[in-house]
């Protein structure tokens, strides 16, 4: 027999669907008849839904209806408007099959009636049909295709399978086949949920709007498993009956927060945490309370994940939970309203739920509502706690990377507020080994993705470390732990920062700001990111708001006295090639453009005249917005768009805005997938180390890696941020034979080139700095990777 794509992959999928987890299976190729009575009970191959599996089980699960009553849900089933794009109508056909297809007919009284009539057995997964059918034959309106696998469940197409020989890489299957196959027979897609691409050994899915670099591996079955890359376990995962109903419930969303709807379907880590999250919950009376801490890494989707679990929670269990999702920054706050206001689970507007005050809060509490979005500080009025605002027991507060706030003050008045509610801490970083008080709250950790795990699973790209403050001679190593120490204290607190600093710290401050030291890292800072010019968004974090504006000023007069070189350099090029390279990176930073990102505190205009700055063209362009380029305007989302808010603005690939400036605005909780190198003035320490670093470790399409660069000498406190917290270390390797496990590294493996090229994925020649075909050079051998000095990768912090 020929080792062909079928006996390889499809025959083999479709065999351990059958025989391993219950789905039954067909071959239709050539062997499928049509009509009533056909194989498939299809009425020709232009049908995609198998309507007399579909009809059977509306009559089995609502059972003594009149026949208008499934006709009318057959009708809104299969039925789609032809003006409609696809990924309406697959949201469209998502809620009804989710929630029930609501139908009118008359009674046995001759009354007319509504009622929902349910499409699937969630409760009881075994009692739908599960079918797999190989090789069908689909026809569009202009042209017929022939699918590997489409899963069927209850009549409608919910899975599709690409398969691809062993030796075929997974890719051209999402380029060619699948891409094909939405062009010209898209209704196969209308009532998608998991697309798959496999090929007998691999294999990976993903959502009707995954771009490749966003459908992932299906590697654990359970979270204490150190994960395997096989087609069996993703098929064992994804595809066994509970897990698959289960996803399709309750682990999808359709988010409108970026601007344009995108599907997302869980991944492997948030399927399991979230469940574990679930089973805290049902047990929250023996926990008393404490659900426990949910660390998946920054860049791990974890505000998806609280999405999931908040609505799985209200729609699995029950009762009229109230969930409090509290932070301790304004910022912060309003990323995780838009998650949740993007996927349609709150709107302020219409419900409001937002607290705007102490006394807002406890009459939101007091309405039963079912989501309340605050900071930790409306918590501002001492309550009895006989009283509080509310003793149920059925109120969920979830903190989100709130780890300094919880004691003191704010977080007793919390609790005296809600005696009752149980509590369950959201985190990107890790707990440290000394955080008992965290702990006290919420318990240990209920499910753990870190930052290794992230990396294997391509969920995040790996960060490398650049030492630059030591090269430059600028870092101040030995005033790091003092300043982060005191700059956690002021900013929690939302003191005036610069002038605490200036007046508990002095001398310390003054050196990390002075003017000739600023002035060394904003040159360094414009050569740097110009060199590395068309790779990517820059973040720049420093020490406070004044020194932001200080920065921002001289990146300015640096940037224009670099175009200005280059444009002088351009005489004495000779290479035809090197002066179109030349003359493009000209073009793109005459683009670009620097903005400070900064919150607004009263008598600033009057603080900032006083070091000779003006803040007002800044507040006003976080205020306003920044103007749209020309060039977008011709995309439909922007159309009639003159401005654009600053962080929708940093957020487009396409937008010029390439340069924040901030200082404490943007490190939590805001993600940009573009941004890729974050420059760091700024002495940090811990859990907000942690999160700053992880602003450039988000998948991006091209992107291989993230680069953290360090001038103020931060390498001691990330080692200690690095160090495998207390009871992650017990599952955690060594990064290299011998190594104590103690250490743990961000990326797997060592960057194989030099830094000038660390994002293009190719080589610079060290002499002429041009980049070569990509194919036309190898990666550095191991004796010219020991001399490429400039690069630190982050496994080496030890």
């Amino acid at each position: 027999m020929p080792y062909t794509e079928d006996t390889l992959a499809q025959q083999t999928t479709a065999e351990y669907l059958e025989q391993e987890l219950g789905w039954e299976s067909v071959y239709a190729y050539n062997n499928e008849t049509f009509g009533p009575d056909g194989m498939l009970g299809r009425a020709s191959d232009r049908e995609v839904v198998l309507t007399r599996p579909l009809r059977e089980k509306l009559v089995e699960l609502n059972p003594e209806l009149p026949d208008e009553a499934y006709d009318d849900a057959m009708r809104q089933i299969t039925t789609s408007v032809a003006s409609q794009t696809l990924l309406a109508t697959n949201r469209e056909k998502y809620d009804l099959i989710k929630d029930g297809v609501q139908v009118r007919f008359r009674n046995a009284d001759g009354e007319r009636v509504r009622q929902r009539l349910r499409v699937f057995d969630f409760e009881e997964p075994e009692n739908n049909h599960f079918l797999c059918v190989r090789e069908l034959w689909v026809r569009g309106d202009l042209y017929r295709r022939r699918a590997d696998i489409v899963g069927f469940v209850n009549g409608l197409p919910l899975l599709f399978v690409e398969c691809k020989n062993i030796h075929r890489d997974l890719k051209a299957a999402f380029e060619q086949n699948y891409s094909d196959y939405r062009d010209t027979v898209p209704h196969l897609f209308h009532h998608n949920t998991i697309v798959m691409f496999g090929n007998g050994e691999k294999a990976k899915i993903g959502s009707l709007t995954s771009k490749w670099a966003h459908f992932h591996e299906w590697k654990r079955l359970a979270e204490d498993e150190p994960g395997v890359v096989d087609m069996e376990t993703l098929l064992k995962g994804v595809c066994n009956k509970r897990n698959f109903m289960d996803l399709l419930e309750n682990f999808i969303l359709f988010d409108e927060s970026s601007g344009e709807t995108r599907k997302i379907i869980a991944r492997n880590h948030q399927f399991l945490g979230v469940n574990r999250a679930i089973e805290a919950v049902r047990d929250r009376k023996n926990r008393q309370g404490r659900l426990g801490v949910f660390w998946h890494t920054q860049g791990a989707g974890k505000s998806y994940s609280m999405v999931m679990f908040t609505r799985k929670v209200r729609r699995k269990l029950g009762g009229n939970f109230t969930f409090v999702i509290l932070t301790d920054r304004e910022d912060l706050d309003t990323q995780l309203y838009k998650t949740f206001a993007g996927c349609e689970v709150v709107d302020n507007d219409r419900d409001p739920c937002r607290a705007i005050s102490g006394q807002h809060l406890s009459e939101l509490l007091a309405e039963h509502k079912s989501y309340i979005f605050s900071l930790i500080q409306k918590f501002n009025q001492a309550v009895d706690p006989d009283e509080g605002y509310t003793r149920r027991d059925d109120v969920i507060v979830i903190t989100d990377e709130a780890h300094r706030t919880q004691y003191g003050t704010l977080a007793l008045n919390m609790r005296n507020a809600l005696p009752n509610a149980s509590y369950i801490g959201f985190t990107g970083t890790p707990l440290f080994t000394d955080d008992q008080v965290t702990r006290r709250v919420f318990g240990d950790y209920v499910s753990t993705y870190d930052f290794q795990r992230a990396v294997e699973d391509n969920a995040t790209v790996p960060l490398y470390y650049d030492a630059r403050g030591d090269k430059l001679g600028i870092a101040v190593d030995d005033l790091n732990e003092r300043i982060a120490e005191k700059l956690e204290e002021l900013e929690t607190d939302d003191i005036d920062v610069e002038q605490r600093l200036e007046r508990e710290l002095k001398r310390d401050y003054h050196i990390i700001t002075a003017g000739k030291r600023l002035d060394q890292v904003a040159r360094d800072f414009v050569r740097h990111y110009s060199t590395a010019w068309e790779s990517g968004k820059a973040m720049l974090v420093c020490i406070d708001k004044i020194t932001c504006v200080r920065m921002h000023r001289l990146i300015e007069f640096y940037w224009r006295e670099r175009i200005q070189a280059l444009e002088q350099q351009l005489a004495s090029i000779t290479d035809e090639q090197e002066e179109i390279l030349a003359r493009r990176q000209i073009d793109w930073m005459r683009e670009t453009r620097v903005a400070v990102v900064v919150s607004e505190e009263q008598g600033e205009v009057d603080k900032f005249r006083k070091w000779d700055l003006d803040i007002t063209s800044h507040r006003r362009l976080i205020k306003e917005g920044i103007e749209l380029p020309a060039a977008m305007r011709a995309d439909p989302r922007f159309r009639n768009m003159q401005r654009m808010a600053l962080d929708e603005a940093f957020k487009e690939d396409a937008h010029p805005f390439r340069i924040a400036i901030v200082c404490a605005m943007w490190l939590t909780g805001f993600d940009v997938p573009s941004l890729s190198t974050l420059y760091l003035d700024k002495p940090l320490k811990a859990h907000t180390l942690m999160q700053a670093i992880a602003r450039a470790n988000r998948v991006h399409e091209g992107k291989n890696n993230g680069l953290i660069v360090d001038y103020c000498g931060i390498l001691k406190n990330l080692r200690k941020a690095l160090a495998i917290p207390a009871t992650a270390a017990r599952r955690m390797k060594p990064t290299r034979p011998g190594r104590k496990r103690n250490c743990w590294r961000i990326c797997p493996r060592p960057l194989p080139w030099c830094e000038a090229s660390w994002r293009s994925g190719a080589p610079r020649s060290m002499a002429s700095g041009r980049r070569p075909a990509l194919s036309a050079t190898p990666p550095l051998s191991p004796r010219k990777r020991r001399r490429t000095k400039t690069m630190k990768p982050a496994s080496a912090l030890k």
